[in-house]
């Protein structure tokens, strides 16, 4: 019997953009995942928070973005926490949400080569699966140095297209998979905020909706 597999694609989302949407939509397909968390931090510990709209509103626009997604599911496990998001305890309670399921952390390229700076990210590393997409200006391959390159034989590199045998999950937990990714960025999405220019293309219609009704960004 097919074991449940949950995604968990983790940010500031300071807005959620039509990027996230995308790779994440290209990630449930490949990986025939059953559901994707969307989970907002509270207070992002490797980021600064001066430009950081409050965690409702980020939340809100979560919920907004997801609304024509049906297996993708805002969660507010981190904002419910009320202090800084680390990923060892987001899982911990993921795990005891779904105790049988395979866990899949979704991110880019960028962020998996600082996880070195994560709380317990060995711990981490042994307990569930990675899915590192590529990002505009970083390469896949760099993630094959992470930690000195102790993780290269658990790593796998996958084709854009294809069946994924579940059997591949018992000898890798890191999986490297390119995708055509949308090159938008949350900060070009305040910058042009803060100038007037449009987001269309850049976010939902309804995100871009609410931002402009709560005046959000333009400080």
């Amino acid at each position: 019997m097919k074991k449940e597999r949950i995604g968990l694609f983790g940010g500031t989302f300071n807005p959620i953009h039509l990027g996230h949407l995308k790779a994440a939509e290209i990630v449930q397909k490949r990986f025939l995942l059953d559901k994707i968390l969307f989970i907002p931090s509270y207070i992002p510990p490797h980021k600064e928070t001066v430009e950081i709209a409050s965690p409702l509103h980020r939340l809100k626009m979560v919920d907004i973005a997801c609304a024509s997604y049906p297996l993708f599911i805002p969660s507010s496990i981190e904002i419910e926490a009320k202090g800084k998001s680390y990923s060892i305890i987001t899982l911990s309670k993921v795990e005891k949400i779904f105790p049988e399921a395979l866990i899949f952390f979704l991110l880019g390229v960028d962020s998996f080569l600082e996880i070195e700076t994560w709380r317990e990210h060995e711990k981490l590393l042994a307990k569930c699966f990675f899915i590192i997409v590529n990002r505009p200006g970083y390469h896949l391959k760099d993630v094959k140095e992470v930690l000195n390159g102790r993780y290269r034989e658990r790593m796998h590199e996958l084709s854009e297209r294809g069946e994924i045998d579940e059997g591949i999950f018992a000898s890798f937990n890191i999986f490297l998979f390119p995708i055509q990714a949308l090159n938008i960025a949350s900060t070009e999405i305040r910058r042009r905020i803060q100038r007037g220019d449009s987001v269309k293309r850049m976010v939902t219609a309804a995100v871009e909706a609410y931002i402009k009704k709560n005046k959000l960004y333009q400080n």
